[in-house]
């Protein structure tokens, strides 16, 4: 039996309720804890993230399941995967990672119609609808709750149109994910116009969309769940790139900018 206030139950419950999910995407347990120290209802793992740690462009199924774990050991908040597209194009074989996910400690996770190939970059609109519907299958065979999000990539690969993104989604929802995803949607119109195409709450990455939108804007327009993907690592590695240039010009200035000791020890 699923304890009421498990990650999963937890997890599922906050896409229940009508108000907007933060969910930060850590790269690593340490980051994890800053973000659980500020008070986030929930985290999310990216795979780039996990690519830049080991200097490729994607990273293996085994290296996202292991930072998957590690992050949600950190934490006793629920943790969302980022799975990319399962790593099988067969529905499945894809599906399996479902299972694995979860035993990782992940409350949801998501699959994604982008086949990871150059040139070839996503499925098409049958295979996509039934690697869905496989993911589905087996995130209800778990014993607990899990989030199934699936994810149109097109946008983000300049295949095909805003039209054929919410064609995708309204497929993916009827074959029963619980969550819809269409990284790449840039303002608010273009996230107003999906959110009314679809009944099912919408994932919108700012880390791809208009910096100036706020939580307040996507929250009137029905927007239910806010991810960063790969922002904050990207975000820390920009001071990074800019502290080393400074040191090598041997300047240090950039000390005056460092997260004071205190902070990072209460965190962890």
């Amino acid at each position: 039996m699923t304890h009421t206030h498990s990650p999963s139950t937890r997890f599922r419950a906050l896409h229940e309720r009508p108000d907007t999910l933060l969910l930060p995407n850590p790269w690593d347990a340490g980051s994890a804890k800053l973000l659980a120290s500020l008070g986030f209802e929930a985290l999310t793992t990216t795979s780039l993230d996990v690519a830049l740690a080991t200097d490729r462009r994607r990273a293996t199924a085994s290296e996202i399941l292991d930072n998957l774990r590690a992050i949600a050991e950190a934490t006793p908040l629920p943790v969302n995967a980022d799975l990319e597209n399962c790593f099988a194009d067969d529905p499945a074989e894809a599906a399996k990672m479902i299972a694995q996910a979860h035993a990782c400690g992940a409350a949801g996770g998501s699959i994604e119609d982008a086949t990871g190939r150059q040139g070839d970059w996503i499925y098409d609109f049958d295979l996509a609808v039934e690697r869905v519907h496989a993911a589905v299958e087996a995130a209800r065979a778990l014993p607990d709750p899990f989030v199934l999000t699936a994810r149109a990539e097109g946008l983000l690969y300049k295949v095909g149109d805003l039209d054929e993104i919410i064609r995708r989604l309204q497929a993916f929802e009827k074959a029963g994910a619980d969550v819809l995803y269409a990284p790449g949607l840039r303002t608010l119109e273009q996230m107003r116009t999906v959110v009314r195409s679809v009944t099912k709450p919408l994932n919108v990455v700012m880390g791809f969309a208009d910096p100036s939108i706020t939580l307040d804007e996507l929250r009137a327009i029905g927007v239910r769940r806010v991810s960063i993907g790969g922002g904050l690592a990207r975000l820390a590695l920009r001071a990074f790139l800019d502290g080393a240039k400074q040191m090598r010009a041997g300047r240090f200035g950039f000390a005056t900018q460092m997260a004071g000791l205190q902070e990072l020890v209460g965190a962890f």
